[in-house]
C-alpha cells in the first residue's frame, strides 16, 4: 500500500469512527430527528452513549502557562466528547506531575500516558531528535515540516526512534517561531559574544556557543526567575504571545529577530508532538488510534492558529511595555550558516539515524522547491552513515 493510500484510509477510517459514533447516540437518544438537531448546533460535537469504561491518559505539555496551556487543555478536554466518553485527556501544565526533562522517563515508566513536550529535549539521549524539530538554518515553514513527516517518510522514522523506547510517537505540533529576549541590544552576531544565554540544548546551543554566547539549558518555567536574578541576560524561548504571558517584558528591554520576514534563524518552526506510551497506545482499537492520529493533525492547525493569532495582539503589549524590537541582517543569515553547517554534519554523524533524516531533508533544501542550500556551502561536508 502507497503512503497516499493509506493517508486515505486513515482519513476514511477516521471518518467512519466518527460516523458511527454519532449514529450510536442517535438511536440512543431517538433516531434520525437527534441528528439533525445535534447536527445543527455549531458544529457541536455529538456525545453518544459513554462505554461503562472510560480510558483517561494522563498527560503532560512543556507549556508552563499563557496561550500554549489553554489551547492545549481546551484541546485535552474536547476529547472525551468527541469520543462519545471512550477515550479521555487528563491535561497537566509543565511540572504539574513531573519536570519538564523528566517527561521521557515518566511516560516510558508509566507515571503518565502521554506527553506533549518540545521534541528538541531529548538530544541528548537521542542525537536524531535534532532533526525532528526545526535547526539553525534548516526548514524554514511549517509546510515543509509537514511534507518532511507525511510526504518524505519523516512521520515513520520518528515512530521507529520512540519505538525503541516503548513509546509511540503520534505526530508533530506546531507552534510557531522562537525569539530571543534580552537585557541589551542584540543587532548583530557579534552581540552575542560572551552574553549569559538561555538555549534549548543540542545544535541550537552549539551554534551559538561558535558564535562566543556562554549557554546553559533551562525549562521554559525557569527562565523568568533566571532573567529577574541575572543569571542569564539574553534568553531565547517561543513566540510573543506566550512570552509576554510570562512576563518577560519585566524583566529584559529588548527582542531580537532575524531579517524581516524571517523571525527566527535558529529555530523558526519549533515542533513539539504527542507522544504516548506503547501499553495506552496498544489497549485502543485501531478505528480509535486512527482516530487520535487525524485529531493530531486538526491539533497542530488550530494550535499554531490560535498562537499566531495572540501574537498579534502581544506585538503591541510589547510596545506599551517600551520594548525595543531589533533585527539581525542578511549578512548576518550569512555568517550564521557558515557556523550551523559543519554543526548539522556533526549531528548527523552521531548515529546512522540521524544521519539518515538528515539527509532526507538535505536532499529537500537543495532541490528545486527549496534551494536553501547549495552544492559550495557544503563543500567538503561528508555523512559517515
Amino acid at each position: 500500500m502507497t503512503k497516499d493510500n493509506e493517508t486515505v484510509r486513515t482519513m476514511k477510517a477516521a471518518r467512519e469512527f466518527s460516523r458511527r459514533t454519532l449514529l450510536a447516540g442517535a438511536a440512543a437518544s431517538g433516531g434520525v430527528a437527534a441528528v439533525a438537531v445535534g447536527s445543527s448546533q455549531l458544529g457541536a460535537p455529538w456525545i453518544g452513549t459513554a462505554k461503562a469504561q472510560t480510558t483517561t491518559w494522563r498527560i503532560q505539555t512543556s507549556w508552563p502557562g499563557g496561550i500554549g496551556l489553554d489551547t492545549f487543555k481546551a484541546w485535552s478536554n474536547s476529547i472525551v466528547e468527541k469520543t462519545g466518553g471512550e477515550l479521555a485527556f487528563e491535561p497537566f501544565g509543565a511540572k504539574d506531575v513531573v519536570g519538564d526533562f523528566q517527561l521521557f522517563d515518566a511516560v516510558k515508566n508509566g507515571v503518565l500516558e502521554a506527553m506533549n513536550p518540545f521534541t528538541l529535549y531529548w538530544a541528548g539521549r537521542m542525537p536524531a531528535s535534532v532533526f525532528l524539530s526545526s535547526y539553525p538554518l534548516g526548514l524554514r515553514n511549517p509546510h515543509e515540516w509537514d511534507v518532511f513527516y507525511y510526504g518524505l517518510g519523516g512521520l515513520e522514522i520518528a515512530r521507529e526512534l520512540f519505538a525503541a523506547f516503548d513509546m509511540h510517537y503520534v505526530g508533530p505540533i506546531h507552534h510557531g517561531p522562537n525569539i530571543i529576549h534580552s537585557k541589551v541590544p542584540i543587532r548583530s552576531i557579534d552581540d552575542f559574544r560572551d552574553r549569559k544565554m538561555r538555549l534549548p540544548g543540542g545544535m541550537v546551543a552549539e551554534v551559538f556557543q561558535a558564535a562566543g554566547a556562554q549557554t546553559t539549558l533551562l525549562p521554559g518555567s525557569e527562565i523568568f526567575p533566571a532573567l529577574e536574578k541575572g543569571t542569564i541576560d539574553v534568553a531565547d524561548y517561543v513566540g510573543p504571545a506566550v512570552n509576554h504571558d510570562l512576563g518577560f517584558h519585566q524583566v529584559t528591554d529588548f527582542i531580537s529577530m532575524g531579517p524581516p520576514g524571517f523571525m527566527s534563524l535558529y529555530q523558526p518552526v519549533d515542533l513539539m508532538d504527542l507522544t504516548v506510551s506503547m501499553d495506552a497506545w496498544n489497549a485502543l482499537s485501531p478505528e480509535m488510534q486512527q482516530f487520535v492520529e487525524m485529531e493530531v493533525h486538526v491539533y497542530s492547525d488550530m494550535h499554531h492558529a490560535a498562537i499566531q493569532k495572540a501574537d498579534q495582539a502581544a506585538w503591541k503589549k510589547f510596545e506599551e511595555a517600551g520594548t525595543i524590537v531589533t533585527r539581525l541582517s542578511q549578512d548576518d543569515v550569512e555568517a550564521f550558516t557558515k557556523l550551523a553547517v559543519p554543526r548539522w554534519y556533526a549531528w548527523a554523524n552521531k548515529d546512522a539515524q540521524a544521519a539518515r533524516i538528515f539527509k532526507i531533508q538535505l536532499d529537500y533544501m537543495m532541490s528545486g522547491s527549496l534551494g536553501y542550500v547549495t552544492p559550495d556551502q557544503i563543500e567538503g561536508m561528508m555523512l559517515d552513515h
